[in-house]
């Protein structure tokens, strides 16, 4: 098939209620070609035509999801061509980042329409920036766990999926 790259990264997967087979199993039936699946936390690479909208693209994954799994889960999309640039970029080298941090990225599926004063550093992490429709958060583990995602969904709601830097590299070769 002819067409575009993108990623899908799903809200609220994992192995346990959504098995890699059955989200490629998933976005094959919504029409999309090359499909594959990066890490078992829902990230999905696959082609779909240039004609498709993203929001036609979202749609209809989002509907295969529900009917294939019995579970809608929200999807965020991102060409690859996009990741790649993010990559690129490499925007944590502006940053004080600790040794040892986790570099994240958080993926808005639209533009935040208020952003707090940045940096902002809360349950021993720290939000850099956010740039479009990505936010750039690091944190040191800890055994509070992911206690950063309740900050980062309170700041911005729950439209939003998280990726660590070294999984959006995975993603994006």
């Amino acid at each position: 098939m002819a067409g575009r790259t993108y990623a899908a990264l799903l809200r609220g997967v994992s192995p346990m209620n959504a098995p890699s087979a059955a989200l490629r199993e998933a976005f094959a039936a919504a029409g999309f070609a090359d499909v594959r699946t990066v890490i078992a936390s829902g990230n999905v690479v696959f082609t779909a035509g240039t004609r498709l909208s993203p929001a036609t693209i979202r749609r209809r994954a989002e509907d295969a999801l529900e009917e294939r799994l019995g579970r809608r889960f929200l999807t965020i999309l991102r060409p690859i061509e996009a990741l790649r640039g993010l990559l690129a970029a490499d925007p944590w080298q502006q940053w004080p980042v600790p040794d040892g941090a986790k570099r994240v990225v958080t993926f808005f599926l639209a533009e935040p329409e208020t952003v707090p004063e940045l940096p902002l550093a809360r349950a021993g992490a720290t939000l850099y920036a956010v740039r479009g429709a990505e936010a750039y958060c690091a944190y040191v583990p800890s055994a509070r766990g992911g206690e950063f995602m309740g900050v980062i969904e309170r700041t911005f709601g729950k439209d939003i999926t998280t990726r660590t830097w070294d999984t959006v590299r995975r993603i994006a070769r």
